[in-house]
């Protein structure tokens, strides 16, 4: 998909922390930016847990993502 050029203001100290994280993990400043926002737009998914013992509760098959997605 073609990129499409934007404008975006950030603070200074935030920029300055940006470009130093781009530059230390030697990707672009467009790719760390890109990459926190796709994290940021990821669905999270809340596992049920038991509260008596801890774990997933009974019925919960981990190994079966048809069934967890149904959850």
């Amino acid at each position: 998909m073609p990129s499409t050029p934007v404008t975006v203001r950030l603070e200074a100290a935030l920029l300055a922390q940006a470009e130093l994280i781009a530059k230390q993990r030697g990707i672009t400043l467009t790719a760390l930016i890109e990459e926190s926002l796709r994290a940021a737009t990821r669905v999270r998914v809340e596992m049920p847990v038991c509260r008596l013992g801890g774990g997933v509760l009974p019925g919960v098959d981990l190994n079966h993502n048809a069934s967890l997605l149904d959850l």
